[in-house]
């Protein structure tokens, strides 16, 4: 009776231990294919999310004489700048951080209008930092000294808010992604696919080429994209590019970030400060930084762009056109800056909520964006990143970029061991188990021999 009831206890052993090797193959594969293509179940990717909406909403509801803006602080919850106690017991009634100021929205938009009706000077550039109470204006090395003091004294008349810094390098276009498409006029980055419901176009920056313009997806012009057919530059800075069929084709809710990986897009909105942003450029790459002003204005060469998003995410020629983007969601288009990916910089983003708006298009989002379908209308454009602390947020759920090796991405997948981790684990314990159930069958046997022959020759 005991040998029959070890070896039930050796056989059921054995079939768990086989059983988790097939239970930790299994889990391998769905893990490789399951990070393909995302399941809408997968964790909300929207960046329109509470903390933002809170921040904006509480704005609205107090109004711009007595708050100074909103922001996201380090723990993600929404901060209010208010200029009174009353506004600030509103606000934490609320749920959100309260930060008393003292000049309104209104002082600081007064502020900025009297920059923008002096005389311009290319190479400045100013905005409104929410979280210090200023308005912020900037210069580059092309400003001369003459200039600068100018500046300095209209700054001095509006009042000690106005902060004055010098900058290195040059604010200029990131004209020379996302993919690259070039034209006669340099190379610039592919943004978001838009459509208007019978064709569908790229939307890019407005300085990577006038009306007209002819693209191509090659160095060589042997595939042609399409052609510019709506540009705005200076003022505004954003273009539509016309597909030459008429279609964006598979992939259309994917931007490239590199290495033939791309992050779905599955809605529009507008950033808010303080909000962790991703961009991808044909020359940089994905870079991230944080969205540190709204409604900059920039003094380019060519003229002046307002109604900016400003960053500290870095950009360098070539990246213009790029798209700006946070958890899946688009938020800009990059128009130009100063530095490089090298000591860092400025870049500045035209808002993709407000060149949709103008051109009447709207964004080719992923479906799985809340069971919408591609081409449905993008979400509110409200607020930004929901609840959660800037240094949590993400591009998007990954996808492959249209083109790439569907054998090179299975075996990437196969031994990223941020998909195959749990089954590996399982198949390596079940690999233990197998040997220890052979290694205690031996010792048993062993036993019993020499108790066996013990016997025999007592």
């Amino acid at each position: 009776m005991r040998h029959a009831r070890r070896r039930v206890v050796r056989r059921v052993t054995r079939l768990a231990a086989v059983g988790g090797l097939l239970l930790g193959g299994a889990m391998v594969t769905q893990a490789a294919m399951a990070s393909e293509t995302p399941g809408a179940a997968a964790r909300p990717l929207s960046s329109a999310g509470d903390a933002g909406d809170t921040g904006a909403a509480l704005v609205a509801r107090l109004g711009t004489a007595r708050t100074a803006g909103s922001w996201i602080g380090a723990d993600g919850r929404p901060v209010v700048a208010v200029t009174d106690d009353a506004a600030a017991r509103t606000v934490r009634r609320a749920g959100a951080e309260a930060k008393v100021v003292s000049h309104s929205m209104n002082e600081l938009k007064s502020a900025t209008a009297t920059l923008r009706s002096a005389p311009r000077v290319a190479g400045t550039a100013w905005a409104v930092d929410y979280r210090t109470n200023r308005v912020t204006v900037r210069a580059d090395s092309t400003v001369s000294a003459g200039d600068w003091s100018r500046m300095t004294r209209v700054a001095a008349r509006i009042g000690a808010f106005v902060q004055m810094e010098r900058m290195k390098g040059t604010f200029t276009t990131r004209l020379n992604g996302a993919q690259p498409i070039l034209s006669t006029g340099g190379r610039c980055s592919a943004g978001f696919n838009v459509t208007n419901g019978q064709s569908d176009f790229i939307l890019t920056a407005g300085h990577c080429g006038p009306a007209g313009s002819t693209w191509f997806a090659d160095n060589q012009g042997d595939r042609q994209l399409g052609n510019t057919v709506n540009s705005a530059f200076p003022g505004n800075d954003f273009s539509l590019v016309q597909y030459a069929s008429g279609k964006a084709g598979a992939g259309a809710d994917v931007v490239a970030v590199g290495g033939g990986k791309g992050v779905r897009i599955t809605g529009a909105a507008d950033p808010t400060v303080g909000q962790r942003v991703f961009r991808s450029g044909s020359t940089s790459g994905l870079r991230d930084g944080q969205v540190t002003a709204l409604n900059a204005t920039v003094n380019y060469p060519e003229g002046a762009v307002t109604g900016l998003i400003e960053t500290n995410v870095c950009a360098e020629p070539g990246d213009s056109g790029g798209p700006l983007f946070s958890e899946g969601i688009a938020l800009g288009i990059t128009s130009g800056g100063n530095g490089d990916c090298t000591t860092g910089g400025t870049t500045f983003f035209q808002p993709v909520t407000k060149a949709m708006s103008a051109l009447g298009v709207r964004l080719i989002a992923s479906a799985q964006n809340a069971g919408g379908a591609q081409g449905s209308p993008a979400p509110p454009a409200s607020g930004a990143q929901g609840a959660m602390a800037p240094s949590a947020a993400s591009p998007g759920s990954s996808a492959p970029v249209t083109g790439a090796s569907e054998a090179g991405t299975l075996l990437a997948r196969l031994t990223d061991t941020r998909n195959v981790g749990p089954g590996l684990l399982v198949i390596a314990g079940s690999l233990i188990a197998l040997v220890a159930t052979r290694y205690i069958r031996a010792e048993q046997d062993r036993k019993a021999y020499q108790r066996y022959y013990s016997a025999t020759w007592g």
